[in-house]
């Protein structure tokens, strides 16, 4: 069937849509006015970010299944409704700690996990002629978002402590309500192509088989999916490659301001900003490359990347230009793994079940978010106690380097399903 519909309106809804989400990634800049305004310590600081992430984690798999069934438009109105709903109850908890891992965490977390999958669900069903390249457009937004929204919520929360009981209420009622505009009204753009439609000259592959005549599947429901080895290795991939990346946007504004703020040139939340865009630009160009030389080849090269950010940019920071450099290269790199993943598992799995799919494969991105950034926070804290916050860091960083390492041996194994025939 030939290309009937201007499926580049998809590209466009999803990006303002991923946009919004994209405010995960500026928890950091909260995290020292909470910090003061409430007396609170760094693991207390990051633990709503952890909640946001293992509860977006829950919502994408049932998400998937969700928008697969029913479509995306009602799945990415309620992502929205609950996303705005969440800070603007936050709002009313930002003194407590457990108000705001339940406003921002859950509430918010689920929000941005039903919203986020609809998207890439959306374009990976209209683009299968570009699969890389359009999710990670589809997603830059998701990663450029604190560009927008790290320096702005820093303006609104101000630095003057003794305002914070003004400016941080209002800070979440004003990303509460641009939340349930924007989000929800970017959902209703949303929708699947008609059965039996392709873009026009383009041809689905071919069955493929192996030597030793097995046939390469095309379409694995979910519960085939999780009785392949390549699920688990996929799986792994995915929590190794968002460890660095999670555990940098977390650490980003405390790190300049606890190694680099005697050459700072500018604030720890403009500093996130740029390193949110090289994440957004990342999607784009790792996905874009991913189309040309392949998606095993190009993780690989992104676990590299990461490497020497980690070994010779974050380890030893000892000015701003040092540790905003790490930061960029580290968020562009990570940029790639959500660009990547989608189509990895388009590629392995097919199209037909791929929201469904990748909301499992997803829970890496989640476990790794709730667990590995309280970790490194600890290790941070318990150096910081001992008066060498430096020492803290670096371990984390070193720690991240040899996971990469592991990653690599991971990704050389990765070959495409087989279904014997």
């Amino acid at each position: 069937m030939a290309e009937q519909v201007n499926r580049w309106k998809f590209v466009y809804a999803a990006l303002v849509m991923q946009l919004c989400l994209g405010v995960l990634y500026s928890w950091s800049v909260f995290r020292p006015v909470l910090e003061k305004a409430n007396s609170w310590k760094g693991p207390q600081s990051i633990a709503p970010f952890r909640y946001s992430l293992v509860f977006f984690t829950i919502a994408m798999i049932v998400a998937g299944f969700w928008q697969d069934k029913k479509g995306p438009k009602l799945v990415g109105s309620v992502g929205g409704a609950l996303l705005g709903a969440g800070c603007l109850l936050s709002a009313f908890m930002w003194q407590s700690e457990w108000g705001l891992k339940f406003a921002y965490g859950i509430l918010g977390g689920l929000g941005v996990g039903f919203a986020y999958v609809t998207p890439i669900a959306t374009c990976v069903k209209w683009f299968p002629d570009k699969r890389g390249t359009i999710v990670g457009l589809a997603v830059l937004g998701f990663g450029a978002g604190s560009l927008i929204f790290a320096p702005l919520i820093e303006r609104l929360l101000g630095n003057d402590p003794a305002l914070y009981a003004d400016t941080i209420p209002k800070t979440f009622m004003i990303l509460g309500v641009a939340f349930l505009i924007f989000v929800i009204g970017a959902a209703q753009f949303f929708a699947v192509p008609p059965a039996g439609w392709k873009p026009e000259g383009w041809s689905p592959p071919t069955a493929a088989t192996t030597a030793a005549g097995a046939v390469v599947k095309a379409e694995f429901a979910p519960a085939e999916m999780i009785k392949t080895w390549q699920f688990y290795a996929l799986w792994l991939v995915y929590f190794l490659g968002t460890s660095v990346g999670i555990t940098a946007i977390g650490q980003a504004a405390p790190l300049v301001k606890e190694l680099a703020a005697a050459t700072a040139v500018m604030s720890g939340g403009a500093a996130l900003g740029i390193m949110s865009a090289f994440n957004g630009v990342g999607r784009l160009a790792w996905g874009a490359t991913s189309d040309k030389i392949g998606r095993k080849s190009t993780t690989i090269v992104m676990f590299a990347v990461y490497i020497v950010a980690c070994i010779f940019l974050l380890r030893n920071v000892t000015s701003f230009g040092q540790a905003l450099a790490g930061l960029c290269v580290v968020g562009f790199s990570y940029g790639g793994y959500l660009a990547m993943m989608p189509a990895f598992t388009a590629d392995f799995y097919g199209a037909k079940n791929v929201g469904a799919n990748y909301g499992i494969v997803f829970t890496a991105w989640g476990i790794c978010g709730f667990v590995v950034p309280g970790y490194f926070a600890k290790i941070v804290q318990a150096a910081k106690d001992a008066g060498d916050v430096a020492a803290g860091y670096n371990q984390t960083y070193i720690t991240l380097a040899g996971m990469c390492v592991l990653g690599i041996v991971l990704v050389l194994l990765l070959k495409k399903p087989e279904q014997a025939s």
